[in-house]
């Protein structure tokens, strides 16, 4: 039982190590995630961003090289437990990825598809609706929901996926750059999107865009690699505080384009 949530957190990430194979990718973060919250996680390539987001719904058990340690609770659970099964975390902690990644199936089928492998009992189709209303994406597909999802423009296919995250009503959702593929018309209704959802899940986000993580975001944590390539977390704290008056001068270096 881990005693430090009183509510506010939804994830705690304490001392968390990822090797893959004899290389260490990420080393020794403790990061606790508010409820309801928007963190955005930045740092220069190859510091361990995007490995630490699938830490947190058990992704990187999928690599089969991939060996993580230190504990992370998802509120009072231990989920990298082998007694837990991730199947099951991954329905209450979502992901979205970079690149749009829409099934090869109608559009319908695509937002009912973790309902279905869930068991759900309700209308479908009231569900489909409501999780594409709430990704903004119901009145420009309403009418071609057994069209292929293949059919609909990038940014249409990314608001996709985020309504197949939510349809299942997940606490967290995971998104590892989910506009660096899109124009910027897309990107701001993405970011749009993001900043309405957050009333009912909590989102952890991968950017290399300083300014999305700024407009974006109520909490930002910094990372960054050591000589041996091992990422490791330099600073967290509201997002406002990070870009303004940030504690490490590190931080400030890789905020104002000093390095990357």
């Amino acid at each position: 039982m881990n005693d430090s949530f009183n509510g506010a957190y939804v994830l705690d990430a304490r001392g968390v190590q990822v090797r893959y194979g004899s290389f260490l990718a990420l080393k020794e973060v403790s990061l606790r995630v508010k409820r309801h919250k928007i963190t955005a996680l930045i740092g220069p390539s190859g510091c361990g961003k995007s490995t630490l987001l699938r830490c947190f719904n058990r992704m990187n058990d999928l690599i089969p090289s991939a060996v993580v340690e230190g504990d992370i609770y998802f509120n009072d659970q231990q989920i990298n437990s082998s007694t837990i099964d991730p199947t099951e975390i991954r329905s209450r902690i979502g992901m979205v990825f970079q690149k749009p990644n829409p099934f090869p199936k109608s559009i319908r089928d695509n937002v009912a598809f973790g309902l279905k492998i869930n068991g759900f009992t309700g209308r479908i189709d009231d569900a489909v609706e409501g999780s594409l209303r709430r990704a903004a994406l119901w009145e420009e597909v309403k009418d071609r929901l057994d069209k292929s999802a293949l059919e609909l423009s990038g940014g249409q296919q990314q608001r996709l996926c985020i309504a197949r995250a939510l349809a299942v009503e997940p606490e967290v959702i995971l998104m590892d750059e989910p506009a660096s593929a899109l124009d910027p018309i897309a990107t701001l209704a993405i970011e749009e999107l993001i900043r309405e959802v957050v009333s009912d899940v909590t989102i952890i986000i991968v950017t290399h865009n300083m300014q999305q993580a700024a407009r974006v975001s109520h909490e930002t944590a910094f990372l960054m690699v050591d000589d041996n390539r091992s990422g490791y977390l330099v600073e967290h704290g509201e997002t406002n505080r990070i870009f303004t008056d940030p504690k490490d001068e590190r931080t400030e270096a890789y905020i104002t384009g000093r390095f990357s």
